[in-house]
């Protein structure tokens, strides 16, 4: 049946499934490469997949209301794992892949999973280390068979024979899913996603089968989103992006879902595939851009004047042209040549040649690298969403979109700010509650359906366009009472491809200072074209030349702040440059890479004293984490360096 015969308000993922199965049953669903060969799945297809798995996953005693986790990276079977719950009524939880054993046992026990379908035999080792910490896990599924050859006892088993179990039920396992699917309904749990934990332990966030289709739905519809589109799922499973697009839209669609065969290969694969919808955070678009910038460095001197000939043109007219703004005859005819020498090429390279629209959200953009993308004549705009949202709260309508704000309500959504600057919003996609967290529920959702969002924000008058500052609880007052807004500031400052992340301190003191994370691969090419040694991240971090970039960085970004008499205020005074990369194995970011403000500021507390106290330098000693789990400890005698700051008085006048 048609769309039109399935509401978004009423129905599951299940019946999506075999209303695909039935309207575009040839049509590819899956692809995934794996041992460099893609593999492909039609609707029809999936659609026996899902259901033979389902049945062999109520043989076992999957139960309506049961939690079923999912670990591992984006793979076909693992997103049709998350059905098959659906498909028993029970919950899928996926959880992030690279979390240790320790997180994981969070989330394992506070759901209460009884089963879990791990990808791999290191993920299937991570849940066996805990597993005594889970007495309500009895079955635990493997994916992917190698190494995994004596595992086979104590409830662990192959995804090929509970599918297998499945088939072998026949028509009287069919019917007992198909009884549940058919008894469904619009307010039954989809799924529950976990937030990334910034301030604490992460909130399981329950979403209802209204909230993701009807989300699904309205942004498909905003976009103009069809069943020949295709997306590659290459974002962590465990994220609510990836569930809207991978999964809500996916589904509401019929569009095809390519999973890469590795984080290494994904951007080969990106070309391969060429999607017409992609979404990406905006340090993925730096890293491009980037990437781009180092090769040029290495053309010759009439590419790279070309190159800058035609990107300063299009800079200039090419936004205008995506939106169909007036430009005169001669600079489209300009642009038609620079399309055809570098636009094209530059976005085949890319992997981006057939995108039709592409977004970006998660952290601000900055505005020359978003101006890069669309000046191409890619259509990149900006979102702002959350995991209690069912992802969209604001969208960039196409000859609306600007680098500065993140669009207007998206459909079915209300926004209002409270006097104190916060962002509330009230929708279809609005999370049921937090799972076992009645006081988080409460204080973040109101009897009339307002959610607090956490974030300061102004709606520019006339465009009804939303603007955020930055976190709620992290805007202060500096020592003055003028507005510390470090968010911004560091968003400004990681605008530089040098700079992979900032961490700006600043509330109820004189001064703002900064850590800096320099980027490895951008710092490392610059390293290298000029025969600079180096043997380390620290020893590359510590060079006074890569002091010297960073240093010009800060200072126009003081520069830029001066001009704003709102954020003078947050100019940088002080900074060092980090001895290691901030990382989430240490407890310093989180899963999807947002900075734990509060545990750096303990971690690193000698440091920030240093950055206060008028020292030159200072020696630490940090802990770090493995790759393999194992603790150790790094030393290190890290340079701190003043930078010019501008008057902002004198500015204004």
């Amino acid at each position: 049946m048609g769309s039109e015969q399935l509401p978004s308000d009423s129905g599951s993922f299940p019946a999506l499934l075999l209303r695909n199965a039935e309207r575009f049953g040839a049509r590819t669903a899956y692809r995934e490469k794996e041992f460099g060969i893609w593999q492909s799945w039609t609707w029809e297809q999936t659609r026996d997949e899902v259901m033979a798995l389902a049945a062999g996953l109520h043989g076992l005693g999957l139960k309506p209301g049961d939690h079923l986790a999912v670990i591992g990276r984006n793979r076909p079977c693992l997103y049709w794992s998350m059905v098959a719950a659906q498909a028993c009524g029970a919950v899928p939880v996926p959880l992030y892949q690279d979390a240790v054993s320790d997180e994981m046992a969070y989330v394992l026990e506070h759901c209460g999973a009884r089963f879990v379908i791990a990808e791999d035999q290191e993920q299937v080792d991570k849940v066996l280390e805990i597993r005594e910490k889970l007495p309500g896990l009895e079955h635990l599924i493997y994916v992917d068979p190698r190494g995994m050859r004596k595992y086979g006892h104590g409830g662990i088993q192959a995804f090929t024979e509970v599918q297998k179990a499945g088939r072998d039920a026949g028509e009287d396992g069919l019917r007992a899913v198909r009884q549940i699917i058919d008894g469904q309904v619009a307010d039954d749990t989809c799924v529950m996603l976990y937030t990334s934990g910034t301030t604490g332990r992460p909130k399981g966030v329950v979403l209802s089968n209204r909230n993701i289709i009807t989300t699904a739905r309205a942004s498909s519809e905003f976009d103009g989103l069809r069943e020949t589109d295709s997306v590659l799922a290459y974002l962590p499973m465990a994220w609510v992006g990836d569930f809207i697009f991978s999964m809500g839209q996916a589904y509401w669609t019929g569009f095809c879902v390519n999973c890469p065969e590795s984080a290494e290969t994904m951007q080969a694969d990106l070309r391969e595939i060429g999607p017409t919808y992609f979404f990406a955070p905006p340090r993925f678009f730096e890293g491009l851009l980037t990437s781009v910038m180092i090769r040029m460095e290495d053309a010759s001197r009439i590419k790279q004047k070309m190159f800058r000939y035609f990107m300063d043109h299009s800079a200039r007219v090419g936004p205008a042209i995506l939106d169909g703004k007036p430009v005169s005859a001669m600079d489209r005819l300009k642009y038609r040549v620079g399309r055809f020498l570098v636009y094209e090429p530059l976005k085949n390279t890319l992997g981006l040649s057939r995108c039709r629209v592409g977004y970006t959200a998660g952290e601000a953009i900055g505005p020359e690298i978003f101006e890069f993308y669309r000046g191409l004549g890619i259509n990149l705009k900006q979102l702002y969403g959350q995991t209690e949202a069912s992802v969209f709260i604001t969208q960039q309508p196409d000859g609306e979109v600007r680098a500065d704000t993140v669009g207007v309500a998206s459909p079915g959504v209300e926004i209002r700010i409270a006097e104190s600057g916060e962002v509330f919003y009230r929708s279809p996609g609005s999370f049921v509650e937090y799972y076992k967290n009645p006081d988080s529920t409460a204080s973040t959702k109101d009897e009339d359906g307002w959610v607090a969002t956490g974030d300061a924000g102004f709606i520019e008058e006339g465009s009804g366009h939303l603007k955020i500052i930055d976190r709620a609880k992290d805007v202060g007052k500096m020592a003055d009472g003028s507005l510390f807004a470090p968010k911004y500031v560091e968003n400004k400052l990681k605008f530089y491809p040098n700079i992979l992340e900032a961490v700006v301190f600043g509330n109820g003191r004189e001064t703002c200072t900064a850590f800096i994370n320099i980027d490895l691969t951008a710092v490392g090419n610059w390293a290298e074209r000029n025969n600079i040694a180096y043997a380390s991240y620290q020893e590359l971090a510590g060079l006074p030349q890569v002091y010297a970039t960073i240093q010009e960085h800060i200072e126009e970004v003081n520069r830029s702040l001066a001009q704003d008499e709102m954020l003078s205020g947050c100019q940088v005074h002080r900074f060092l440059v980090l001895h290691k990369e901030l990382d989430a194995d240490d407890g310093e970011l989180t899963r999807t890479r947002k900075v734990r403000r509060a545990v750096i500021e303990e971690k690193y507390s000698d440091l920030v004293t240093a950055l206060y106290d008028g020292s030159s330098s200072v020696s630490t000693v940090t802990e770090v984490t493995y790759e393999d789990g194992r603790k150790g400890s790094i030393s290190a005698t890290l340079e701190i360096r003043d930078a010019a700051v501008v008057d902002a008085q004198r500015v204004a006048a």
